[in-house]
């Protein structure tokens, strides 16, 4: 699902641009191919076009922005997914997007300062929810920088936050720099939720799996859908109290394994979510048959 995130990214960018590009050359002048997945910040036309609230994070302007948030999110969440399933790498992107454009249209509603119609685009927020979401919840988790060395997560989450509010003095780029705060307040809270046990992405990831529960039916005469079906949930990393690993082929349920004995070896017992140690009891389980 990490790499399904990027691709996502990468065709999104590449097909606006070429619809851009053709409008061009064939004479028929420019084509804003954004204006329908851009994040407004009137709070009125984001009603008309409440889908943006997530779109705007799906997209790029540039191509400097989109390789840097998209390195970023590799790095970044293959160290979010030691921890963590790849259903709840993609609520916490989602979420993030969320809360960046919450904030954005809160500030420009609110602060007398941000005025004007403005439009954004971009992945940071949520990029920035995955960033401080497991740099909040594994904070000495050590990473290699260039001419740096090694670091920790969490001085990597501080320095990316206060540029944010280091740049809002600046007036370039404003709206961009509130919602990447947006996304890191996601990240913190669902850091600090998951340390208690509750997982804030379980709603919509629950939302997410009846849509496809719903159109793998209405497609089960067609050829192909019931697994299609299977397929989504095993790559979401859908593991709900052990009950479901049955459902994975072998490799994936050993690959599962694997990862939960390395994240114990790691961190302890302890640091398991109930998911993780619901599925360790159901493969001990398997192992006394």
């Amino acid at each position: 699902m990490l790499m399904r995130l990027i691709y996502i990214n990468i065709a999104v960018f590449v097909v606006l641009h070429i619809i851009g590009l053709v409008s061009v050359l064939s004479g028929h002048g420019a084509v804003d191919s954004f204006s329908w997945i851009e994040l407004s910040s009137i709070p009125q036309e984001v009603l008309y076009r409440p889908w943006t609230v997530i779109t705007y994070a799906f997209a790029h302007y540039e191509i400097l922005h989109i390789l840097f948030n998209m390195l970023w999110l590799y790095w970044l969440g293959r160290i979010f997914m030691e921890y963590f399933t790849s259903k709840q790498l993609v609520g916490l992107y989602l979420l993030g997007a969320v809360g960046g454009a919450a904030l954005y249209l809160l500030m420009y509603t609110f602060v007398p300062a941000l005025s004007g119609h403005n439009y954004m685009l971009g992945a940071s927020a949520s990029v920035m929810a995955i960033v401080v979401g497991i740099a909040a919840y594994s904070p000495d988790y050590k990473i290699g920088l260039l001419f740096i060395g090694e670091i920790s997560l969490k001085w990597v989450a501080i320095v990316a936050v206060m540029i944010d509010l280091l740049s809002l003095d600046s007036m370039t780029n404003v709206g961009g720099h509130i919602a990447h705060l947006g996304g890191a307040g996601v990240g913190l809270l669902y850091a600090l939720m998951m340390r208690r046990g509750h997982d804030i992405t379980a709603p919509l990831n629950s939302l997410i799996d009846k849509l496809v529960s719903l159109f793998a039916r209405r497609d089960k005469q067609g050829p192909g859908s019931p697994v299609g079906g299977r397929a989504y949930r095993r790559a979401a990393g859908n593991t709900s109290a052990g009950a479901d690993s049955h459902q994975q082929s072998p490799r994936a349920a050993e690959e599962e394994l694997d990862r939960v004995l390395a994240k114990i070896k790691r961190s302890g017992y302890t640091a398991l979510t109930e998911e993780e140690r619901a599925m360790l009891f159901s493969f001990s389980k398997k192992d006394k048959k």
